[in-house]
């Protein structure tokens, strides 16, 4: 399929520039009459800023607390739907009044692109569709994109102990997102990424047509498994593969910190934990602690692993493969795979209720950043990247390195339109968080130089990221108008590589006028 042809750049020009002349000539109560004459009781599904409920809807699931300040921009109304027409009039009305839309699900989005924008806007807040239904004699599950994993997992857990499914550890995550940007968790070397195991889709698109995948086409389908979130239309449900998993699995973690050569052990795991059996997952964690001396603090590795089997298995293959690490007994635990979701969220794995806990984890600002790492590092690299954990700025300050290579090096780079598979050694996830506003530009300068610092270990050619760890720095759209393909390719291919190009394509031919759109959504582009 070819682009639009550039005559209708004149077209697109026009519609953008009427959107701005309706959004003047209405005032923002017609957006309100709009919604009530399309939907029945519509003020009970609608916030705006009079309404007295409206800051706790907002800040409901704002995991990032970046962007709940007095200065950040707030939409003009939040509106919940509780059916699928409730989501058809919110795109209408949004379209006709000149309005934005941002989709939420989970609020994860790191960058709060899914409930800020810089031009006026509406937040379609999915929190009522949250509804998980899983069928364990076809080892499959519908679930609405307003759940968090945790609900999913439970879900499951609820009613079957040897199916799983691989997503991602943080359950407060919205299943909505996390599937659209495509999913890495710790069954992520045995069975790929969620977004692998998306079969079918109920989905809103700009003109309010309600989708399957029979109905969408396979090159939407393609798209919306992977290709980013409020970029193509509404996802609503997905219909997902769920997959084995035994009844006892094993966890462990080893701590090592700069005086017990955790340097040494990170080089040499670095070598291994692509190589590794699919059945065991590991990952390093890296973050500044207290040393045993007092007053000083020092940097830990903390190397962790999810294996499905027993100790028994487990132990032998560590001594053959890693001996380095020196794991023993008493650093594993045997237990079910929904609780070791809760062991790599650092929660208790009892009761697994809280997995519907949308509260349990603390919110703060951050800012991250992703690299997928090829080739291995210097020892000297390992060091240098440790020591800046040691600078100011660090003291909430965490980088997960999370082995790739088996399943993921099985999966074609453009199977789905994450690309990031074989010949990937690990994939690192760089967090810094911060508690005092006024610590916000020490904090994302140390990041941005650690950033800097991995530049020489990263993948060489085209340095690429992880869409679910959205990272602005990486270039932007333009927040009004037209989007060369040139200036979206500045992050697009560092999220997509080659894939983008396809992406491009099915945004033009399902949402050409751009309705759906944010900071990094694939903008529909026309050619030269």
């Amino acid at each position: 399929m070819k682009f639009l042809q550039f005559s209708v750049l004149p077209f697109l020009m026009v519609i953008l520039s009427v959107s701005g002349a309706n959004l003047a000539r209405h005032p923002h109560r017609d957006f309100l009459r709009c919604l009530s004459l399309r939907i029945e009781n519509s003020s009970t599904i609608t916030y705006t800023h009079n309404n007295p409920s409206y800051p706790s809807v907002l800040n409901a699931s704002i995991q990032n607390t970046r962007f709940s300040t007095p200065t950040t921009p707030k939409p003009y109304a939040i509106i919940t739907p509780r059916k699928t027409s409730h989501v058809q009039s919110t795109i209408f009305c949004s379209k006709n009044h000149g309005f934005q839309l941002r989709i939420r699900s989970g609020g994860h989005d790191v960058e709060g692109v899914s409930y800020v924008s810089q031009v006026p806007f509406v937040v379609l807040d999915l929190v009522n569709f949250r509804d998980v239904k899983v069928d364990t004699k076809n080892e499959v599950a519908w679930v609405q994109s307003g759940a968090t994993t945790g609900e999913l997992y439970y879900g499951i857990a609820s009613k079957t102990q040897t199916l799983g499914f691989p997503a991602g550890i943080c359950h407060t995550i919205g299943i909505g997102g996390h599937l659209s940007g495509g999913g890495f968790g710790i069954l992520g070397r045995k069975y790929g990424l969620a977004a692998d195991h998306i079969i079918d889709a109920k989905m809103v698109d700009a003109n309010g047509r309600v989708l399957h995948r029979k109905s969408m086409g396979e090159d939407l389908f393609w798209a919306i498994r992977g290709g980013g979130g409020n970029t193509f239309g509404v996802v609503l449900a997905w219909k997902i593969r769920l997959v084995p998993v035994p009844t006892v699995v094993t966890v462990f973690t080893v701590n090592k910190n700069l005086e017990q050569n955790a340097t040494k052990i990170f080089h040499r795991w670095q070598h291994i934990a692509h190589k590794l059996p699919k059945d065991l997952f590991t990952t390093v964690w890296v973050m500044k602690v207290n040393s045993s001396q007092v007053g000083k603090k020092t940097v830990q590795a903390s190397f962790k692993g999810l294996f499905l089997g027993r100790i028994d298995e487990l132990i032998p293959l560590i001594q053959y493969a890693f001996p380095e690490l020196g794991l023993a007994r008493e650093n594993c635990t045997q237990m079910s795979w929904v609780q070791s979701v809760l062991y790599f969220g650092a929660l208790p794995i009892e009761p697994v209720e809280i997995l519907l806990n949308r509260s349990a984890l603390p919110r703060l600002s951050l800012k991250a950043k992703t690299d997928y790492i090829r080739e291995p590092m210097s020892e000297a690299g390992f060091e240098g990247f440790m020591n800046m954990f040691l600078e100011e700025g660090t003291d909430f300050a965490i980088t997960m390195m999370e082995a790739f290579g088996g399943k993921m090096d099985e999966i074609r780079e453009n199977e789905i339109p994450f690309p990031h598979r074989s010949g990937i050694l690990f994939e690192s996830v760089y967090i810094v968080q911060w508690i005092n506003e006024e610590d916000a530009g020490l904090c994302i300068n140390w990041m941005r130089r650690l950033y800097n610092y991995m530049s020489s270990y990263a993948s060489k050619s085209l340095r690429e990221a992880y869409y679910n760890y959205k990272d602005l720095d990486l270039g932007i759209n333009n927040v009004n108008g037209y989007t060369s393909y040139e200036q979206a390719s500045v992050w697009g291919l560092k999220y997509f590589k080659n894939n983008f190009k396809r992406l491009v394509r099915v945004k033009t031919m399902i949402d050409p006028t751009n309705f759906f759109s944010n900071e990094q959504s694939i903008p529909p582009l026309l050619s030269p």
